[in-house]
Formats: C-alpha cells, sequence, structure tokens
C-alpha cells in the first residue's frame, strides 16, 4: 500500500503473526526504501516482500492533461496552495531496482507493468522469488513468460490503482476476482495470489478453495494499529457518509479504486496521464488533509471496506486465518 498505510511496523507485525507483509517502494525515495528494509530486517526474521511500480509512459494526450490541470486551479486557490506540476517520472525504478539486487529481500512484487525477463532472472538469481501483479488473462499469459515464480491476481473489487500493465481504457479490463481466479487457473500453473475485496475469514477460505495459493489483503488492514494512513482516511473507511466505491483517474491519472467524496465526483474527466495528474494534485490532497477535509483526499479502497477494523494487525491476521485452520 504506497503513500503511506505501508508501514515498517505493519509488515513486521505481520511477519511476526505468519503472514507475509510488503514495504511499499512506490513514492519513496531508494534510500528511504532501504532504510525501511534495514528496520524490518533488524526487527523480525520473518519473511516479507518490497513492492515496486514498473514505469509506464508519457501521456499520450497533452492536450487533454492541461485542460484538467486548469480545472484544479479553483480547488487549489480554495484550499490555500497551488497545483503541483503535472510532469512524468519513472518512481526512480531503475535505482530501486538496483538497490533491491544488492541487498535482496525475499519477495519482490511489481505493478503497473511487466519486467523484463532480465530484472526477474537476476532477482532469482540473488535468492528473490518475483511475483507479478495481473489484471486480466493476458496479463496473466505474459508475466508467465516473462519467468515470474507467481502472479497476484488484481480483481476489479480492489481498493486503489488497478495494476494494469498498460494506463489504457479498454474492454473487457475489469474482471472480479472469481471469474479471474478461474480464468488464469485453467491455463496457468504458478502459485497464484487473489487480491481484491476480501475482508473476512470467509472470503479468505472461498478463494483458497477456488485455487488461490494465498489470499492478499490491503484495505482490511488500512485501520488496524500498525498502519500509516491519516486518521481523516481511517475514520472515513467507517463513516456513513462515504458508502460506495468508484473507479477513478481523478486523484492520479491512472484508473484506481476509492470511497466516493466530493472530489472524485468534481472530477470524473482526468485523463489518462500518470503520473502526472498524480503530480499535479499532490499539493492540493495534502492541503486538504491539513484541513481535516476529507472530501478532496484521495480515500483509495476496495469494495470490502467496511470490514476493516480498528485494531492490531496481529488480531486482523488471526481473524482472517480463523476459516481456514482445521
Amino acid at each position: 500500500m504506497a503513500g503511506g498505510p505501508s508501514t515498517p511496523a505493519l509488515v513486521i507485525a505481520a511477519a511476526e503473526s505468519g503472514a507475509l507483509g510488503f514495504l511499499a517502494g512506490g513514492y519513496k525515495a531508494p534510500d528511504d526504501m532501504a532504510a525501511e528494509i534495514a528496520r524490518v530486517r533488524s526487527s523480525t526474521p520473518g519473511a516479507f516482500g518490497v513492492n515496486l511500480f514498473v514505469p509506464g509512459h508519457a501521456t499520450r494526450q497533452p492536450a487533454a492533461l492541461s485542460a484538467y490541470v486548469a480545472t484544479l486551479e479553483k480547488e487549489a486557490g480554495d484550499l490555500g496552495t497551488a497545483v503541483g506540476a503535472p510532469r512524468w517520472d519513472d518512481d526512480a525504478y531503475d535505482a530501486k531496482l538496483e538497490l533491491l539486487l544488492a541487498d535482496p529481500p525475499p519477495v519482490v512484487s511489481f505493478t503497473f507493468g511487466c519486467p523484463d525477463s532480465a530484472a526477474v532472472m537476476a532477482l532469482q538469481a540473488a535468492g528473490t522469488v518475483v511475483a507479478i501483479t495481473v489484471t486480466t488473462p493476458d496479463e496473466a499469459a505474459r508475466a508467465q513468460r516473462a519467468g515470474a515464480d507467481c502472479l497476484c491476481l488484481q480483481g476489479c473489487e480492489a481498493g486503489a490503482h488497478r495494476g494494469s500493465f498498460t494506463n489504457d481504457t479498454g474492454p473487457a479490463q475489469d474482471h472480479p476476482l472469481a471469474s479471474l481466479l478461474a480464468g488464469v487457473r485453467a491455463s496457468c500453473d504458478l502459485p497464484l495470489i487473489a487480491a481484491g475485496g476480501l475482508g473476512s475469514p470467509q472470503d479468505v477460505a472461498a478463494v483458497l478453495a477456488a485455487g488461490a495459493t494465498q489470499a492478499q489483503l490491503g484495505t482490511a488492514f488500512l485501520r488496524c494499529t500498525e498502519s500509516g494512513a491519516h486518521p481523516l482516511y481511517k475514520a472515513a473507511l467507517a463513516d456513513p457518509r462515504f458508502s460506495s466505491t468508484a473507479i477513478t483517474r481523478a486523484f492520479s491519472g491512472r484508473r484506481a479504486r476509492s470511497l466516493v467524496n466530493d472530489f472524485l465526483r468534481d472530477h470524473e474527466g482526468a485523463p489518462a496521464a500518470y503520473p502526472e495528474v498524480n503530480n499535479a494534485t499532490r499539493p492540493l490532497r495534502a492541503a486538504a488533509q491539513a484541513a481535516g477535509d476529507a472530501q478532496r483526499m484521495s480515500l483509495y479502497a476496495g469494495e470490502g471496506f467496511r470490514a476493516a477494523e480498528q485494531c492490531s494487525a496481529a488480531e486482523i491476521i488471526e481473524r482472517l486465518a480463523s476459516g481456514v485452520r482445521p
């Protein structure tokens, strides 16, 4: 969970409870990522993973991007800030990959694209298990050809950014988890991690019974003690004013599932421009957070967000595992 919720404390708690937690490499400087890895290593002998964002390309809709950024100016003024520069960047991908090869963690996962086979093989040679996030059967086939050790199947119920290989909009791109799992399992013999909308012991048991090797949950941990999510974000997950989720480009220029709030409703026309839009809206989101305005924050959450509990990560893991223990 990039952007703050996934902390070393949460990853350590997961490892100590028999689960596999992931540090978010996204949006962090390489040195900061290295420091978080060092903290986890020094605190637990348990396994953990690191997630990286595979960079895409600059937007193919520059005029639409400029028009969208212009629509943010009044809102920025109301919040007492300025719109950020809508620039493209690669999130220091090469530097982070080099760091992970020099100090390999047990697991590295990739999202937003398929890493090249050379990167996959280099990590495997260093002793790291490689997982690739996929959202369609075609992406699963491509990840398998790249040499992935396992696949993370992200159903459309999942919160936050869609892990799709491209930032395009197309038909049949939002597969529910159950159908994605069934379709990929029929043609793939790799271990499959199921993610998307899971929140209860019954949900976990169901995907394991359907052929998944593991269940992956994010939103379920947003309100936990060790989560780095802002208190306003945590509160919104239980606030009756926020009753549904939708997939939007409004906050980042990449399709992501969020709680429906005023910003999402008012900015439906965001173009496919990631991370340009994300960089443009960052000051607005930060100012909204400082002002206590959850209506203009990015409140990424999956369809099962009401299952998120305000307790320790260990307690959540214990509850989720209760449905599959003999």
